[in-house]
Order: structure tokens, then C-alpha cells, then sequence
């Protein structure tokens, strides 16, 4: 039976508790895998080497490093999991900041900290064999990607823009029917559209699509009455890394 290690790095463990969620689902994952390292579930662990890891959060500290490359070397297949892991996630606003300043302002002891000035996705130190974008990622491409690793198979990871969801879906345009600003044209599709879905825009939850057309977007977001400062405050959110060259501010 192939064994499945689950990994946290500086994150909020949401996308953790995407497995746990799958209810139902997870019995038939449970039934086919050995669950060997999972410390958000249970403080059983056993040892590596591991069949399936997948990480979650962005490496912040030197020792985080370290330990990424330790599961990289005892993992056979390596999948980053959510917005942290895969572009460094809402903590790398500080990657443009002070980290020393922020320090100062919210520790009484700073020097007690031992942390790098940048928050960075796991692929900026291993190799990653897939990455689940999203914030927190879905739950269907997880087991999809469970599956396929059993398998054998390549996961179906859509690299396309969360418009063609739209499409699908048949949803009313936000920007077109509503002024709504939307960064759907240049996100990567998987969440199924929620926010389009129920009239709100966009916010970039899973990170770039494959092809995003920068300067179009640009444009539609000027239509709706933004200012070059609000739309580069719109794209640092979740995916703030990943969408520094579309924000202008490489």
C-alpha cells in the first residue's frame, strides 16, 4: 500500500484541512493509502521514505530550507499544496517590505526572531512534481491527484483562466453586466467560478492561469474605474509573487 506524508511550513493549515474535508472520500483514500505522517489529523508517524508528500506553506526561515530538502529526498512524488506553497502565499507582501521595520513594530523582543526577508514557494528550492494552486485549494483536484499518483497517471490540472469556468457555468460577465472589478481573465481556473457565480469578481485565489494577458487586464480594470495604485493593491492578496509582473511592480 503506498504511503502518504502531509507537510506544514508557515501557513494557515487551510489546505490541510482540505483532505479532511473530502468526509465521505476519505475513507476510500484511507482504504488505499497508508496515512504515515499527518500531524494535523494524528501525532502517529511513521517512517519515510514516502510515496506522496504533499507540502503546505511557503519556506520562510533557514531552517525551513533545510527541511524542505530532507522530504524532498525521502519523498518519491512531491506536490505543493495552496496558495503559501505554491507562490509564497499572503505572507510574501513582506518580500517588497522592511521585515526588520514590521519586527520592531510588532515583537517586544525582534532579535528573538529567526526568520528570511522573503517568503517563498517550495519550487524555489525543489523539485516539485505538481502544484494545487488555490486559497485554499479544491478538494476534487486533491483526490484527482491522489488518485493519479496510485496510478500512475498525470493529475488534470487546468492551466486555463477562470473566464472559461464562467462560460461554463453560463454566469453573467461582473464586468460587463455590473462594473464589478474581476481578475477571472488572467486566474488560473479550479475553483469552478465561485465568486463570478453569486456576482462578485474574481480575487485571484488560484494564482496566474498558464497565459495571463497583463496589459488587457489592465485595461478592464481601468474600465471599472481603477487607478493604476488600486490595481496593484487588487493583485496583492493570496497570489501577491505570482502576480507581481501583472501589478507592475517587478
Amino acid at each position: 500500500m503506498a504511503s502518504l506524508a502531509v507537510w506544514k511550513f508557515a501557513s494557515c493549515d487551510g489546505c490541510q484541512l482540505s483532505l479532511l474535508d473530502c468526509e465521505d472520500e476519505l475513507l476510500t483514500v484511507a482504504d488505499q493509502v497508508t496515512i504515515a505522517h499527518f500531524l494535523e489529523a494524528s501525532g502517529d508517524v511513521l517512517p519515510g521514505p514516502y510515496d506522496l508528500s504533499l507540502v503546505e506553506g511557503s519556506v520562510t526561515t533557514s531552517a525551513d530550507i533545510a527541511r524542505i530538502h530532507r522530504i524532498r529526498d525521502i519523498s518519491r512524488v512531491l506536490v505543493t499544496i495552496g496558495a503559501c506553497a505554491t507562490a509564497g502565499g499572503i505572507q510574501a507582501l513582506r518580500n517588497n517590505a522592511d521585515v526588520a521595520e514590521y519586527a520592531s513594530v510588532v515583537y517586544a523582543r525582534p532579535e528573538y526572531l529567526d526568520t528570511l526577508a522573503t517568503s517563498t514557494p517550495i519550487a524555489a528550492h525543489v523539485d516539485v512534481d505538481y502544484e494545487l494552486h488555490g486559497c485554499p485549494i479544491d478538494k476534487g483536484q486533491l483526490l484527482d491527484t491522489i488518485a493519479a499518483v496510485l496510478v500512475g497517471r498525470k493529475p488534470a490540472l487546468p492551466a486555463h483562466s477562470v473566464c472559461f469556468d464562467c462560460k461554463r457555468r453560463h454566469n453573467v460577465c461582473v464586468v460587463v453586466a455590473h462594473g464589478e472589478p474581476c481578475l477571472g481573465p488572467v486566474t488560473r481556473a479550479g475553483c469552478r467560478a465561485i465568486c463570478p457565480a453569486v456576482g462578485r469578481g474574481c480575487f485571484g485565489c488560484f494564482g496566474p492561469s498558464e497565459t495571463p494577458n497583463g496589459p488587457a487586464q489592465a485595461s478592464l480594470l481601468q474600465i471599472t474605474g481603477m487607478s493604476e495604485q488600486d490595481i496593484a493593491r487588487f493583485y496583492r492578496s493570496f497570489n501577491v509573487e505570482a502576480f507581481a509582473g501583472l501589478a507592475g511592480d517587478e
